[in-house]
């Protein structure tokens, strides 16, 4: 009998061993659909409920088990799930008391990285109320936009953003909507300070039926991304499109005992749902950070104990420019989540700090395909494997970038690109991948759409982003297509930064693209401009119109004149031949501009400026 266990334990081995040289990557997909499993399971559980189980029950039941476990580090305050809980409580009666709040109302968030965002949001939730997400870069006519778009009639805001509320004030004021700020007092008639009333309200627990309509496919969340018409649309994110979301943290690996820094926009999906509420659906704690600072940073995970980090490509870029230090390795991070991570970057970012696993995600705000690399090869955005494919149907599908559209044969559908081409990602739209399109605009819901892809009558989600995967199913992220770029981890519409620049006296026309700088992430923002009649560049003007209406990161930095615009056979502007040139003055005959920040106008461009930007003296 020893002989029959130990002959098969032998061979159980050198099967092992044969599985590993075969599939070097078995294990890692077998423990990743492991959790995947968990993960269809718990939602499944949770679809079914009855009443709903949401992330706030799920809250609740956090505070019960541990209410004086800390939630949130901030600024050298700790505050306790129980804490949190009874300030959201205070939050809601507050709002309840003023707006006379009911299940279904919309309330716009206008407020900075800080817990008041969380529990307020929380106080929404239990009152059934979905919540508009408002990017706090963004000024005036997009502000505005941004807030109308989501039907809301309460504006809720905080002291250091309060004069942007201002500027848009007399329009909000006429169409009736009360404005709120989370402070004791303000000397704005129009702008009620909530924090004393919040202060003197009970903090009882609400009662469950304030929200009882509320199911997996009710919204809970408007989160604003930028698309190609311009102004930001108000992404849909229901309460089954959250719980997925922030599920992600389980399928990373991260544990209850884990504590998770975050850095990123809370008006953002990484930051709110997969950091904020991945952390509440871990029932862990939080380091939250106004923004990213690099100075802070790893002084913040040592004194914290910090062990998983949220990442945009840019912050860990970030972190390997700074000087390097002894301690580097001195740390307790064991993993990193997040996206767009150069491989250069990767490589250097592991070198420096020492053995943290890192996890890129590839999602977009509104999308219904998630690809996570959860294997750590450098470079790659995702890996594709049976299970995946079951909960995130997709494709990738050949796309001719000149017409902007996907190349379909004689019958009508689309063509699957091989092994290494590259192609357009599309997502199969149905009930366990859903698309809840875009508040109050029908047509951009419509427009993200692609029917007959593969066969007759399907559907699916068009993400606008070329990718490619190779022999070992790894996924490769290679550019964006429309009229769209990134860049600091920020989506910028095109169309929107045009009608800006128009508005400068000088400008006739513009045309607004990403190009690409050595040593930095996504693409930063060029426009091709043609003069009116008889005017020069005006450069004071022109940076006066893009520093009031748009966010830093959207903002033009390198303007071309030209003497007429190129448009294609579709009357479309023609951007491919412009990315390629770049913005090399020794290339380019047409005058160039650079924006100067610290001169606080465009200069022209000179082959010093260029040197200087290329060799990191000018910072960007």
């Amino acid at each position: 009998m020893l002989v029959f266990f130990t002959v098969a334990a032998g061979l159980a081995l050198i099967v092992l061993f044969l599985l590993r040289e075969r599939f070097p990557y078995f294990f890692q997909d077998c423990a990743y659909m492991l959790r995947r499993l968990r993960v269809m399971i718990r939602m499944n559980k949770y679809k079914k409920s009855k009443p709903f189980y949401s992330i706030v029950d799920h809250f609740l039941d956090a505070v019960s088990r541990h209410p004086s476990k800390v939630f949130i580090h901030f600024e050298g305050r700790a505050y306790s799930y129980g804490e949190v809980d009874k300030q959201s409580n205070k939050v809601a009666r507050a709002l309840q008391a003023e707006v006379r709040l009911q299940e279904g109302d919309s309330v716009a968030l206008f407020l900075a990285n800080e817990p008041s965002f969380v529990w307020t949001w929380l106080g929404l939730a239990k009152l059934g109320c979905p919540a508009a997400l408002l990017n706090f870069n963004i000024r005036s006519k997009s502000l505005l936009h941004c807030f109308s778009c989501c039907g809301a009639k309460v504006l809720l805001t905080c002291p250091e953003l309060q004069d942007a509320v201002e500027e848009i004030l007399p329009t909000l004021k006429e169409q009736g909507i009360r404005v709120f700020i989370l402070s004791d007092s303000c000397s704005v008639p129009d702008i009620v300070p909530l924090s004393v009333k919040i202060s003197q309200d009970f903090d009882e627990p609400l009662s469950p039926a304030l929200r009882s309509n509320v199911n997996i496919g009710t919204t809970a969340l408007y989160i604003f991304t930028s698309g190609t018409t311009g102004l930001s649309k108000a992404a849909i994110i229901t309460h089954g499109t959250l719980w997925g979301a922030s599920l992600s943290l389980i399928t990373c690996g991260v544990t209850a005992d884990d504590i998770i820094y975050v850095n990123l926009p809370l008006y953002h999906v990484a930051g709110f749902a997969v950091g904020m509420m991945g952390a509440v659906e871990r029932g862990i704690t939080v380091v939250l950070k106004r923004r990213f600072s690099v100075s802070q940073f790893w002084d913040d995970c040592r004194k914290y104990n910090v062990t998983v980090m949220q990442y945009i490509g840019e912050t860990l870029h970030f972190l390997c420019n700074t000087p390097k230090k002894d301690n580097e390795k001195n740390h307790k991070v064991r993993l990193a989540i997040g996206n767009g991570l150069r491989s250069d970057v990767w490589s250097e970012f592991l070198n420096r700090f020492g053995d943290i696993k890192v996890t890129e995600i590839y999602a977009a705000t509104e999308g219904n395909v998630v690809l996570m690399n959860y294997t750590s090869k450098i470079g790659a955005v995702g890996r594709r494997n049976i299970l995946h494919q079951f909960m995130f149907p997709h494709a990738f599908i050949k796309f001719d970038v000149e017409k902007e559209e996907p190349v379909r044969n004689s019958d009508g559908l689309c063509i699957k690109v091989a092994t290494g081409e590259t192609g357009l990602l599309v997502g199969k739209v149905t009930q366990r991948s859903p698309f809840s399109g875009y508040a109050g605009n029908k047509q951009q819901t419509e427009k993200k759409l692609l029917r007959d892809v593969l066969k007759k009558g399907d559907l699916y989600f068009n993400t606008g982003d070329l990718l490619r995967f190779d022999e070992e199913n790894f996924v490769y992220f290679q550019d964006r297509v429309g009229d769209t770029f990134r860049w600091k981890g920020e989506n910028v519409a095109t169309s929107e930064v045009a009608d800006i620049l128009t508005m400068a006296h000088c400008v006739s026309e513009a045309n607004v693209y990403g190009v690409k700088v050595e040593g930095h992430e996504g693409r930063i923002g060029m426009a091709a401009i043609t003069l009116k009649e008889g005017e020069d560049f005006d450069c004071s003007d022109t940076y006066k119109q893009v520093s009031n209406h748009l966010p830093a990161y959207a903002r033009p930095r390198f303007i071309r004149i030209q003497p007429c615009l190129e448009f294609t056979g579709t009357f479309k502007l023609k951007k491919a031949k412009l990315v390629e040139e770049g913005f090399n003055p020794v290339h380019i005959e047409d005058q160039l501009y650079f924006l100067d920040t610290d001169k606080r106008t465009y200069v022209p461009l000179t082959e010093e400026i260029y040197r200087a930007i290329s060799s990191r003296e000018i910072k960007l």
